[in-house]
């Protein structure tokens, strides 16, 4: 991203910012700082943070839910792990439509298996599972809008 006084009217290079988007990717680097005179360009990826920071993503807050006299029912511990979206945009469970599936129910995953990609900004990032163990659910369908921390798997470790 570049911190450039607004003086600065050069134009935004869009392909310099793929271009370090796909090293990143290739080298699996989670973070990517240049400086050059007064242009900066910091990139982050990953789950602990937005995905790509130099992308803006543009969050919605959860509707509210109407408040009700019944006390909520207690989730139940039914031991299972949920792999959550890190951030909003478009759900895919494959590289392209004809690819399979990175995970379906039965797929054994570790920390790092990709287990689908969401698409923000017309940027792919591909998701791990962050846990290891058996996917037994899959909560939305290819193409789904996802919400930052929604469900997206259920896992048995």
């Amino acid at each position: 991203m570049s911190d450039a006084p607004a003086a600065s009217n050069a134009p935004f290079d869009l392909e310099r910012l793929q271009q370090l988007i796909e090293l990143m990717e290739k080298h699996g680097l989670s973070e990517v700082s240049l400086r050059r005179g007064q242009e900066q360009w910091r990139l982050r990826r990953g789950v602990a943070a937005p995905v790509m920071t130099a992308v803006p993503v543009m969050q919605h807050a959860a509707p509210i839910a109407p408040m009700s006299s019944a006390t909520p029912a207690a989730p139940k511990d039914d031991g299972l792990l949920t792999i959550k979206a890190p951030t909003v945009g478009t759900f895919y469970t494959s590289q392209t439509p004809e690819d399979p599936p990175f995970a379906t129910i039965g797929t054994k995953v570790t920390p790092q298996t990709t287990v689908c990609l969401i698409e923000a900004m017309k940027v792919f990032n591909p998701i791990p599972s962050e846990v290891a163990g058996t996917i037994t659910e899959v909560l939305v369908k290819n193409g789904d809008a996802v919400e930052y921390g929604q469900a997206l798997f259920k896992v048995r470790p």
